[in-house]
């Protein structure tokens, strides 16, 4: 369908040809359960009219009952096709109205419907970035024809209805399509200021709220944190509204700019595909954000990044907005600072940038040693290239990289640049260029060079120390800058270095160096004539964008005494390395499966407890050698429980323990225990066995081969909702048998009856097996059928597949042979697929080259 993917030499011809003023959309929702009437009014201007002036629009519909164009009827069957409505010899200043039908998605995409099962009660919400309003209402989809959006809704009369502008009193709607199922209503919003299509939003069901207001500069802002009825009992909503407040108060001092829209609504929504989205005034989050029960500390501290991530976004991205996709990065990534800056600074969570060290910028990182790496600032061609670029670099890299930018200019001058570049450019549309010439006008930088060089190459730099030592001195010094081959940019670093010295059992910091890097060698002439420390840490504090490596003694001291750092950022910084030593393969698996080992008993911080449990995980079930990997795993299991055991009663780290001692138990001790738990014949001081805690444990014995279906629908029975079925289809799915896994294959890759979050579920399950010889008949049948998977399904559903049902966890020479010649039969496949199955190609690589290593 070639109409659907819009491109940005489309898009910059028709923002030259055509200024949009408003539309005025109606929406009848109380057709029935899969389709709802949407008819646009759309008014714009055009500088060329007449025969041969012509331009299109944007619309998904089932149907197109009319178009009406300057008072003309156009045929649907005539100019409707492959999403674009046709509209030739436009006139100066034209007005165009669209009747359609419309379908609801369980996408995540567009309108999204979801039905209750605790209740039945059914709930809307709309997701339209990037290109998904057209799902919805006729527009022209590209964020730099602004434009007024005037909402009217018909729906039942007992629903909450929300949208970009505060809710109007709804009127009595006898006249709509379906008033046999009670009472309905209609809703008149006013329309919204001048935003772009991809933040309007539309929400609407039974949704409980809890109701509040925030003075601004602007003066009372009502506010509204919105869930399901039946998830209500959960919703602490007053320390959502707390981190919102704070969030206004710092965002509003920060950009010397009030919040520009009416009101400042956040709801909580089911089967969503992402963390959060920045609907002017209406943002939507993921409802994983309400807490069942006990979570880890690492979740709450998400969520409030989250949270002050979206309301960054009010006014950069939603107030002034990218000009084209080619600086989506800038919006993400703004956004990512932004957020972080104000957690550090206006909320109890001050060590945010340990937070954003160990997981963001490893995310970075991963991405950026991908095939598929980009500049930060991407040649984004089409709607097809943004959609695969919601990635580590358009986020974590971007905002890595902004924080040195901060460091480079100066956080004032960085501060006025931001201030001067929303008051010129306010409701306006604009480029990367915009805003460094406001930050060179503030900061008397020449910031060409630093963004050609930061945001046009891609890549991440090497950093390793090269010392020479003779009788415990140290007689000669450098940094060695290296860069991968295909992408060989050597750039400028400011960093420190530290030097830990052993004080009894601890690693304390005896000194500190901070010094440019650039080049390929840098003398450190400060470290010469000192005394060789026990560990010298280049990049302490986590000031440079970069991999660190550590010399032969600094390493030795790190995996002999795991503990040895009582400080979270060093010891990440310590341990990061060691992963990607690891991942490199200079450092084999097993032995920094046995250095994570060591530390799990005391890491007290939550985010870096969660990583190195993750990433232990990955290391121990796929960069581990074939030959010994049971043995490794089974003292790896053997940790987790030890640790788990010993962990501080009712801890965060006892829940993260017990949660991933349940991921890896496989033996029939570990199985044993793992049931008492369930069932309550033993217990762990200070463990909760909240529902959530249940699905952990069946799902580890459904894994095991220790429950069957009887159990799990019988859990289901017991948890019957929402986050219950996607529990029961994961553990369904991850049973180890041949059936399970041809059941999980049937129901989410070729059939299309799956909701989004049951699909993404049933893939995790496919995915965990003890034995991953299970998913071998799955190598051929992936690589067969996953094409016509891409072509048939939405982009959301289809990426999901292509990452989820991939037989990751066999990662050998056939696997890795089976995709590359897949990639090398499919030259000419869509570009986001090729994209998608090459970081998959990329990943079984990495695992293959690592398992040599540990060899």
């Amino acid at each position: 369908m070639p109409g659907t993917n819009l491109t940005r030499d489309e898009a910059r011809q028709r923002s030259e040809l055509i200024s949009v003023d408003s539309y005025a959309v109606s929406l009848d929702l109380t057709t029935g359960p899969d389709t709802f009437a949407s008819s646009t009014t759309v008014r714009f201007s055009a500088t060329e009219a007449g025969v041969g002036a012509d331009t299109f629009i944007d619309l998904i519909a089932r149907s197109v009952e009319s178009i009406e164009f300057n008072g003309q009827s156009l045929d649907p069957a005539r100019v409707w096709a492959d999403s674009r409505i046709r509209l030739p010899e436009l006139q100066a200043e034209n007005t165009l109205t669209v009747d359609a039908t419309c379908v609801y998605m369980n996408t995540g995409e567009g309108l999204h419907r979801f039905v209750d099962p605790a209740d039945g009660e059914v709930y809307l919400y709309t997701q339209f970035e990037v290109p998904d309003s057209r799902r919805v209402f006729t527009v022209f989809e590209q964020p730099d024809l602004k434009a007024t959006f005037q909402f009217t809704v018909t729906a039942p009369a007992h629903w909450q209805m929300i949208s970009n502008q505060p809710t109007p009193e709804p009127s009595a709607a006898s006249d709509a399509a379906n008033a046999d199922q009670g009472a309905v209503a209609r809703w008149t919003f006013e329309p919204t200021p001048r935003i772009s299509s991809y933040i309007t939003a539309l929400v609407a069901g039974p949704y409980d709220v809890v109701r509040d207001s925030v003075q601004t500069r602007a003066g009372e802002v009502p506010l509204g944190v919105f869930c399901r009825k039946s998830l209500r009992q959960y919703l602490d909503a007053e320390d959502i509204l707390d981190c919102t407040k704070r969030g206004f108060a710092f965002f509003e001092e920060e950009f010397d700019q009030p919040y520009p829209f009416a009101k400042y609504d956040q709801i909580f929504t089911p089967e969503y595909n992402m963390g959060a989205m920045e609907n002017a005034g209406c943002v939507t989050i993921v409802e994983a954000y309400v807490f069942r029960g006990k979570v880890t500390d690492a979740i709450v501290e998400r969520r409030a990044l989250t949270i002050l991530h979206e309301l960054a976004h009010m006014w950069f991205g939603d107030l002034v907005t990218m000009q084209w996709w080619d600086d989506l990065w800038l919006n993400e990534s703004f956004a990512e600072w932004a957020s972080t800056t104000c957690q550090a600074e206006a909320t109890g969570w001050t060590e945010s940038w340990t937070t954003f060290a160990t997981s963001e910028k490893a995310w970075a990182y991963r991405q950026d040693q991908l095939s598929s790496t980009h500049p930060i600032a991407a040649d984004m061609v089409d709607l097809a290239a943004v959609e695969v670029n919601f990635d580590g670099i358009t986020y974590a890299k971007g905002a890595s990289v902004l924080k040195q930018l901060v460091a480079y200019v100066g956080r004032e001058p960085f501060r006025d640049g931001l201030r001067a570049y929303f008051a010129k450019h306010a409701w306006g549309n604009t480029t990367l260029a915009d805003l460094l010439t406001e930050l060179e006008a503030t900061s008397a930088r020449d910031l060409q060079a630093w963004s050609q060089l930061w945001l046009e190459t891609a890549g991440v730099n090497t950093l390793r120390p090269v010392l020479e030592v003779t009788d415990g001195t140290i007689t000669a010094a450098a940094i060695e800058q290296t860069a991968p081959e295909e992408h060989h940019v050597l750039r400028p670093h400011r960093l420190a270095v530290g030097c830990y010295t052993l004080q009894g059992e601890k690693l304390v910091r005896t000194e500190r160096l901070e010094l440019d890097v650039d080049g390929a060698s840098t003398p450190v002439p400060a470290l010469v004539g000192t005394r060789m420390p026990d560990l010298l840490l280049v990049n302490d504090e986590d000031l440079a964008y970069a991999k660190v490596r550590l010399d032969e003694q600094s390493l030795a001291t790190a995996l002999s005494r795991p503990r040895a750092l009582t400080e979270s950022l060093p010891r990440a910084l310590v341990l990061g390395a060691a992963w990607d030593m690891t991942r490199d393969g200079e450092l084999p698996a097993s032995a920094y499966v046995r250095l994570i080992a060591g530390v799990l008993p005391v890491e007290t911080d939550s985010n870096l407890l969660k990583v190195q449990l993750q990433q232990v995980i990955t290391a121990a079930l796929t960069y581990t050698a074939p030959a010994h990997r049971q043995a490794v795993l089974a003292d790896l299991t053997a940790a987790l429980r030890s640790a788990a055991e010993g962990a501080a009663p009712g801890s965060d780290a006892q829940l993260q323990l017990v949660t991933s001692w349940a991921s890896t138990a496989s033996s029939p001790e570990d199985v044993t225990a793992i049931r008492d738990l369930l069932e309550g014949r033993t217990t762990l001081e200070g463990l909760t066995i909240d529902q959530d805690m249940r699905w952990t444990l069946l799902t580890s014995l459904a894994t095991a081969g220790a429950a069957g279906e009887e159990e799990i629908e019988a859990e289901q029975e017991r948890d019957f909702t929402a986050t219950g079925r996607e529990h029961a289809a994961r553990a369904r799915a991850a049973r180890p048998t041949a059936e399970a896994k041809e059941q999980a294959y049937q129901e989410a890759f070729l059939s299309d009856g799956l909701p989004n979050s049951v699909l993404a579920a049933t893939a995790a399950g496919f995915g965990r097996a003890h034995d991953p010889e299970l998913i071998r008949p799955y190598v051929e049948r992936f690589h067969a059928d996953i094409a016509g998977v891409w072509d048939a399904r939405t982009h959301a559903i289809a990426e999901a597949l292509a990452r989820g049902f991939y037989p990751a966890a066999l990662a050998d020479d056939q696997l890795l042979t089976a995709i590359q010649a897949w990639l090398d039969a499919h030259p000419d496949a869509p570009s986001g697929l090729r994209r998608t199955l090459a970081e998959n190609r990329d990943g079984t690589a990495r695992a293959v080259a690592a398992q040599r290593a540990d060899a």
